[in-house]
């Protein structure tokens, strides 16, 4: 019974996410609607298990969806700075940096969420993965520390990560 469910629910949180996600994407919530998401929560993680060889282990959804929060948060304090930042500087006072971030973090679904975090920020864009996976590849729109952008990333997001995904 437990290897049926394993095979029939590959990923059972990714099955929740997307039959909840397809739910809220319509503009009514139907009882038809619910249970085509939650049919697609389930044939999704199903076709594409094959690819996903290691589900994540240790993972802690309480902080998750406190990192999810401050993120929120994040994008909408850089949302200002953005604004404020395009309203006042001209192009030539601006000062863009590529930043390269030493990664600790070892897990794809982990490393994935901090790129996404960084790319989801305005004023930060998330460029390449080196290919041993232990450097990340940021353009940041204006700074004048570099250094202390990459001590942000690292403190601010990647330490929160390394806590989630253990």
């Amino acid at each position: 019974m437990v290897r049926l469910f394993q095979w029939l629910f590959p990923h059972p949180l990714l099955t929740l996410l997307l039959a909840v996600v397809w739910t809220l994407l319509q503009n009514n919530v139907s009882a038809g609607m619910v249970v085509f998401g939650v049919i697609l929560g389930i044939i999704i993680p199903r076709l594409t298990a094959a690819w996903w060889p290691e589900r994540p282990t240790g993972f802690n959804m309480g902080k998750m969806l406190t990192y999810s929060a401050m993120v929120l948060w994040d994008i909408i304090v850089a949302n200002l700075q953005v604004a404020w930042i395009v309203l006042t500087r001209s192009n030539a006072n601006l000062r863009p940096a590529w930043i390269i971030v030493p990664l600790e973090l070892r897990q794809p679904e982990a490393i994935t969420v901090l790129a996404g975090t960084i790319t989801l920020t305005p004023g930060t864009v998330s460029a390449d993965l080196s290919a041993s996976g232990h450097y990340l590849l940021v353009h940041v729109l204006d700074t004048d520390d570099p250094e202390a952008e990459v001590e942000n990333i690292k403190n601010r997001y990647e330490r929160r990560l390394k806590e989630i995904f253990r």
